[in-house]
């Protein structure tokens, strides 16, 4: 599966444009990786355990979406991007999406 930030792939051709395809995972940082973050904040820098949770997430974010795309009977998704939110004060969503296709080699 060939996943695209933009709307043309090099080397290839859209054949079908099947349609919107997503990926989303809620995710929740454990009580004790709170805290740490939470010290963490006081000093300042950068909050690790924050952002191997987010890159976690947004790698399994595209993972639905490649498995998404494929139960749909695509070969590729163009036009890939990422969302993000809060839920609550605990939980962050991180959503892949883009547009599922069909791509031929040129």
């Amino acid at each position: 599966m060939l996943v695209s930030t933009t709307e043309n792939v090099a080397g290839f051709r859209t054949k079908e444009t099947i349609g919107q395809v997503f990926g989303v995972v809620v995710r929740s940082r454990g009580i004790g990786g709170n805290i740490i973050a939470g010290l963490r904040s006081i000093v300042g820098g950068e909050i690790h355990e924050y952002t191997q949770l987010l890159e976690e997430t947004r790698k399994q974010a595209i993972d639905r979406l490649v498995r998404n795309a494929t139960q749909m009977g695509a070969d590729g998704v163009v036009m890939m991007r990422f969302d993000s939110s809060e839920i609550g004060q605990m939980m962050s969503e991180i959503v892949a999406y883009g547009t599922a296709v069909k791509l031929e080699r040129v």
